[in-house]
């Protein structure tokens, strides 16, 4: 138990660790989630101009 309490501590440095792990978790899953939303936003677009014609 003592060694999973010093791993999460990470040595004093925890906020500075997880935060990092966090924000790179942020940043990759917005990596994941925007172009997925630019590709359906730009397919409803489309669709909508190809019915206009």
């Amino acid at each position: 138990m003592n060694s999973i309490d010093e791993f999460f501590a990470m040595g004093g440095y925890a906020f500075y660790v997880w935060t990092s792990y966090g924000l790179t978790f942020v940043v990759l899953l917005a990596n994941i989630i925007i172009p997925v939303a630019q590709r359906r936003r730009f397919l409803r677009t489309l669709a909508l101009k190809q019915k206009r014609q």
